[in-house]
This record gives C-alpha cells, sequence and structure tokens, in this order.
C-alpha cells in the first residue's frame, strides 16, 4: 500500500477525517466551522479528549461527510506510540463502518512532546499495519468475503519537512508486515526450502543483499548437529540461511541477527497436545523478523552492515525424529543432552548463534518464539530480553520505548545457570526443574555466546495474536519496529 500526502488545503474535499484531539485543547488547524463544532461539544460536555475515546459527527453543509474525533488524553502524557494506536483505531473504526479510505488531519496529533514529524511516522506506521490483511488462500467463491482495499491519505502543512520520517514509517512497517506474512503462511507452504526462497527473493529485488542457504549436506559436513537433529523427523529437510546486507564501509563489523525458523513444531517425540498446536506455524516468527529488518534497512539504506542466520527446520515425530535422552554434538563441538524435544528451538540457535560468531559481529541479537513461560511472565504485551551486556540492554530498551514494542529485562544469575547443568553431557536443553523457563532457556542459549555482546529477545508472548488495535488476527511482525528503531539510532552515531 502507497500512502498518499495531501496538503492541508485540501481536507474540505475529503470523505472522512481523522482528528486527535486532547483533553485540554487541540491543534488549531481546521476550518472555522469544525473547529467551532469542536468547541460545542466540549461545552455539552460530549466530547472530553479523553485517551481511546471516539465520537464520529456529521458536519453540515460542504466539506467532510464524518469527521472522527480521536481522544489523545493529556497533551503531556502524549506521546508517538500513543498517536500511533489512536489514529489505528481510527481506521479500524472506518473498516467496521464500511469506509474504506481515511484523511489524517497529521497537525492535530502534534501536541505536547510530539512534532509533526514524530506525528507523520506514527501515521505511516499506524496505516500500514492497521490496513494489513492476509487472504492468499481465499478461494475465488470467497471473493466477497475479502475486504476492499483501504485509502489512506495523510495531510500535511510542512510537507517536504516531514516526508523523510513520514516515509521512514511506512518502510518499517512495510518490513513488519513482509514478516507478518511469512508467520501466516500454514506449514505445509512454507517449510524450510520455501523460507530460503523468501530469503533468496530479497537478495534478487536488493542489489546490497546477499544470500546463501546451506543445505543438509553441507551441513552434517560442518558439524550442525543441534540443527539436524531438530529437523530429522521431517521429510523437509533442514537449512540455515544466510542473509547478508552491505550497506555499511568495507570491514566496519556487522550487527549480528539470528532468528529461529521452526516452520512448524508438534513438539517432536514429546509432542504437544493438539488444543491450539495449528498455532505453531507462527514459530518461525523470529526467522521472519530478521527478513523482515533485512528488508526494511535495504529499503531506507542504512549504512550498517547487517549479517542475518536463520537456521530452518520441521520439528515432527517420525521413526528418524531425535528422542528424548539422545545425545546431539552442537556445532561449537559442545554435547548436548535432549530432555525433552519440545524445546528445540534453543537447539537450533546453538548452532546458528556459533555460526554467526564467524562473521565477527560487533553484536549479536536474537529474536524467538522461544518459551511459553515469557507468556506466563508478561502477557502478550511484553518482550522478554535477556542480555549478557547491559549496554547493549539499555539501547534496546530505549528503542522499545520510542517503538512501541515494549521488553522487560530477565536477570541471568549462576543460580539459573547451574539448573541446565547435565550428567552425562555439556549441557540440558532443559531445566532439571520447574519455573523460571524463560531464563533457563536463555542459559542454555548463552553456553553458545563467546565474549560478544548478545541480547535474547523472547518474542512467543507478542508474535502472534490480536494485539491491539493496528493488528488483525495472526502474526504481528514482532520485534520489526524494535529492532529497526534501534538500527536507526545506530546509523546517526
Amino acid at each position: 500500500m502507497a500512502i498518499k500526502i495531501t496538503d492541508y488545503k485540501n481536507l474540505s474535499k475529503a470523505e472522512n477525517i481523522a482528528v486527535g484531539i486532547s483533553e485540554d485543547g487541540f491543534a488549531r488547524s481546521l476550518s472555522p466551522v469544525l473547529e467551532a463544532e469542536i468547541k460545542r461539544l466540549r461545552q455539552l460536555g460530549d466530547l472530553k479528549g479523553k485517551k481511546d475515546e471516539l465520537h464520529i459527527i456529521y458536519p453540515e453543509g460542504k466539506g467532510p461527510c464524518r469527521l472522527i474525533l480521536c481522544g489523545l488524553g493529556k497533551s503531556h502524557d502524549l506521546n508517538i506510540e500513543k498517536v500511533r494506536k489512536t489514529i489505528g483505531r481510527a481506521i479500524k473504526k472506518c473498516r467496521e463502518i464500511k469506509q474504506w479510505n481515511l484523511t489524517v488531519a497529521v497537525d492535530s496529533f502534534a501536541l505536547g512532546s510530539v512534532k509533526i514529524g514524530n506525528a507523520a511516522q506514527a501515521a505511516a506506521l499506524a496505516g500500514t499495519l492497521a490496513i494489513y490483511q492476509y487472504c492468499e488462500y481465499k478461494s475465488a467463491h470467497k471473493a466477497e468475503e475479502k475486504i476492499p482495499p483501504f485509502k489512506l491519505y495523510l495531510a500535511l502543512r510542512e510537507k517536504t519537512a516531514n516526508i523523510r520520517q513520514l516515509k521512514q514509517g511506512e518502510i518499517i512497517a512495510e518490513g513488519a508486515n513482509f514478516a507478518r506474512t511469512l508467520g501466516n503462511h500454514p506449514g505445509n507452504r512454507l517449510a524450510p526450502r520455501a523460507l530460503a526462497k523468501e530469503a533468496i527473493s530479497l537478495g534478487r529485488k536488493y542489489p546490497k543483499i546477499t544470500v546463501r542457504v546451506k543445505q543438509k549436506p553441507e551441513l552434517s559436513k560442518q558439524g550442525f548437529g543441534a540443527l539436524l537433529g531438530v529437523g530429522s523427523g521431517s521429510i523437509n529437510p533442514p537449512v540455515l540461511i544466510e542473509c547478508v546486507y552491505k550497506g555499511g564501509k568495507t570491514g566496519q563489523a556487522p550487527v549480528g541477527l539470528v532468528g529461529k525458523g521452526i516452520t512448524f513444531d508438534s513438539g517432536g517425540i514429546s509432542i504437544k497436545p493438539s488444543a491450539k498446536m495449528d498455532e505453531m506455524r507462527y514459530d518461525m516468527c523470529g526467522a521472519a523478523a530478521v527478513l523482515g529488518i533485512i528488508q526494511s534497512a535495504a529499503e531506507l539504506k542504512l549504512p550498517l552492515n547487517l549479517v542475518g542466520i536463520i537456521p530452518a527446520a520441521e520439528n515432527l515425530p517420525s521413526a528418524t525424529a531425535y528422542r528424548p535422552g539422545d545425545i546431539l554434538t552442537s556445532l561449537s563441538g559442545q554435547t548436548i543432552e535432549v530432555l525433552n524435544t519440545d524445546a528445540e528451538g534453543r537447539l537450533v540457535l546453538a548452532d546458528a548463534l556459533t555460526y554467526i560468531q564467524r562473521f565477527k559481529p560487533d553484536c549479536i541479537i536474537d529474536l524467538a518464539t522461544l518459551t511459553g513461560a515469557v507468556i506466563v511472565a508478561l502477557g502478550h504485551i511484553a518482550i522478554g530480553l535477556v542480555s549478557n551486556n547491559d549496554k547493549l540492554s539499555d539501547e534496546i530498551k530505549i528503542a522499545a520505548r520510542d517503538s512501541g514494542e515494549r521488553v522487560w529485562r530477565l536477570p541471568l544469575w549462576d543460580e539459573y545457570r547451574d539448573l541446565i547443568k547435565s550428567e552425562v553431557a555439556d549441557v540440558a536443553n532443559i531445566s532439571s526443574k520447574s519455573g523460571a523457563g524463560t531464563i533457563t532457556a536463555s542459559a542454555f542459549l548463552e553456553k553458545f555466546i563467546n565474549s560478544v555482546p548478545w541480547v535474547h529477545l523472547d518474542i512467543a508472548g507478542t508474535a502472534w495474536g490480536e494485539a491491539g488495535a493496528i493488528y488483525s488476527k495472526g502474526a504481528t511482525g514482532s520485534g520489526v519496529r524494535l529492532i529497526m528503531e534501534w538500527l536507526m539510532r545506530k546509523a546517526e552515531k
């Protein structure tokens, strides 16, 4: 979807207009007639401007058919994330009443500390995310169920000054939507090799992206024992996807990105309950996020080098599947006692984390739908963060604040590391005791990190579902906006 930019002079010609209203005022940027109507509603007490408040009024005479008044709360509490969610709600409301276009009066959302450029970026993000549809497998006779394309117009007074931030928002949201589409594909349509083809298509589209795919014979020869073990039960062999973006100077240390790519997770021999097992097609959302990030970086021409490594496999039970009690030899040479085959994500990540260090990255960030325990701890609101580096962790937390994708750091103490000791191998793939599942999984991953600054992001609680007004049900593209915010800050330095 291409967002169209229009001038404030054209507002009177718009069919539906979204206007931001705070509890303590609104931007004087509309026609005198509309401003008078808003003032009258305030005096009547029908409009307070509280957060999440939404009113539709129908002005008489010439001008817009509908004015959607969006409550923003108190101006001094306003931030970019609140603006983005508010505009997302306005778009959702339009769709509910079968209206397929909206003009956002961007200046009216620039209140308090939110500048017009920030509001433009938030509007572009909200619009691109909110009107996303996933209809790829709707057959022809179901065409009537498809939602018509939505047209979004952003009305700006100072167009030139704010176009850059607006385009940034649109590009980042398109990267998140690309990740959402990959996540929404069913397992029978996106096996490991099909995921690799999606990465290859990025390399064909962007000259600065190169993609290499390691197939099973090469993985076996090089010693990717953990990845091969997880994929041993499926007819679809595992692959390792290497996606490199060269936007920085030659010799500049790259940022390392690792994404869990389990294209379907049945649990293997330690099989999951059948209820909601269909959701395990989303177990590759970490991999999808890495590809969405690299696409966004290429579109924005970020002056950085990135290396994305995706270990892709299916975790299925069969006569050839790995078993509880098996011992796998990882790429690092460390042996792993498999106590539960449903703790497979950390196994494929172990080999990927080992491999990515050959590129000498200045830091590593992995994204993975790793544990159900993170949902117990944080629900579907925040991403679990575990790190071996305070500086990198703090940078990610600042990016989380400004991107709206919240994180919460969990500790990584020696007592947790002790819980993954094995009597027969170098490490066990699950804890010897119940509890702290997200942390002990992170302690396992840490065993495969040398001295590189590293952040692990557990997105199991945020990767799919109905996560707020801007999303339709399904994959959310979790992690793309967060890491892009961090990368843009890094590029500015």
